[in-house]
């Protein structure tokens, strides 16, 4: 069964215009109605490192998820950030970025990737005192463009230590949209191999017309779980300066039903989410 993730968040946070409060929370409550397996919603971060996702907690008061099946997840990047998104029950999931490269751990988290693997500790034990899932982000998971090491056996070290951490989702994330389709079906035949107890996520950033080969790619090497926004908006405003979009999930849906894959998604509020993602991300 394919996870989609819908990754609002991911979408918004390197717009620099403030998106209003009540306007989030509107294309979100629209995003509730699709049928998405989990919305990436927002960030417990220090708001002079992400402006934009100043309002999570505000915007998460106004979803109306008494009927959604849709998990939330929100993201993280220090263990204040953990205790503050484990206060509202509705939070499914707490992501936390950790990058097999030094340099991109020290912009994005401003700590070394030893500390960020304490702090992968020290969440997974919140989480589990409270029923939660963190997952991870390996980010820079096919490459950086910092000359730091990788390799695919690098990644492989690194889904060791999650594992006997317990973590049991691990994204892998292609932050500046690097990876060729060799690489990203090697990847996850040799990691889902390895570790078959694990899920394994793709967080693919992408150009439009790569989204389709490089969906097929990770299919290939095993991987059910994909992150994706809508009309391919946003990317990691920590990488570089020239974003590469997400994976536009509209074109994800069409290739994973290509596929045959039924992703029993409501197309009506899909068509819906499209129109406002246009007013929305303006």
């Amino acid at each position: 069964m394919i996870q989609l993730i819908e990754c609002p968040r991911d979408a918004m946070q390197g717009i620099p215009d403030f998106i209003d409060t009540s306007i989030k929370a509107a294309y979100i409550n629209q995003l509730l109605e699709v049928g998405f397996h989990t919305i990436d919603f927002g960030s417990f971060v220090s708001p002079k490192a992400i402006p934009q996702m100043r309002d999570t907690a505000e915007v998460l008061e106004m979803l109306d998820l008494h009927k959604a099946q849709s998990k939330l997840l929100a993201i993280v990047a220090n263990v204040r950030g953990a205790e503050d998104a484990l206060q509202f029950e509705e939070i499914d999931y707490l992501g936390f970025p950790l990058s097999v490269s030094e340099t991109f751990q020290q912009r994005n988290t401003k700590a070394s990737i030893a500390q960020a693997l304490e702090t992968v500790e020290s969440i997974q034990n919140l989480c589990e005192v409270k029923g939660k899932e963190q997952v991870v982000y390996l980010s820079m998971g096919f490459g950086n463009p910092y000359g730091d090491p990788y390799s695919p056996e690098l990644v492989a070290e690194f889904v060791e230590k999650l594992d006997q951490l317990d973590v049991k989702t691990i994204s892998l994330s292609d932050t500046i949209g690097v990876a060729d389709t060799d690489l990203i079906t090697k990847l996850f035949e040799v990691q889902i191999n390895s570790f078959p107890h694990l899920t394994f996520g793709a967080h693919l950033h992408s150009r439009q017309e790569s989204i389709q080969e490089k969906v097929l790619a990770a299919l290939k090497g095993g991987c059910r779980r994909f992150d994706g926004a809508l009309k391919g908006f946003g990317g990691c405003p920590m990488a570089k300066d020239d974003l590469v979009g997400n994976m536009a999930t509209e074109v994800m849906i069409e290739t994973l039903e290509g596929e045959g894959f039924d992703l029993q998604l409501n197309k009506a509020e899909l068509g819906e989410a499209m129109k406002l993602a246009n007013s929305v991300f303006h």
